[in-house]
């Protein structure tokens, strides 16, 4: 199974929580802090959503396939 080297940095003042899901039975959950580069790796057809949480609690506010994050364009983000 081919799998894709993504990143995701933090560039607010608040923590946020990054949820990658993918095909099967992937799941990755991480708190990424403020200014933080999170590398990870994950199926080529996850959806990673990044959330929000305060005192209302969790808010989404961001949904997007992990192949727009991408850690560069080379061949070697791509791994077997």
């Amino acid at each position: 199974m081919t799998s894709l080297l993504c990143c995701y940095r933090n560039i607010g003042h608040q923590l946020l929580i990054l949820r990658c899901c993918g095909p099967g039975d992937f799941f990755l959950e991480r708190v990424v802090f403020p200014f933080e580069l999170l590398t990870f790796a994950c199926p080529v057809d996850a959806e990673v959503k990044i959330w929000h949480l305060d005192g209302a609690g969790p808010t989404l506010v961001d949904c997007c396939l992990a192949e727009a994050m991408l850690c560069g364009d080379s061949p070697e983000d791509r791994v077997s």
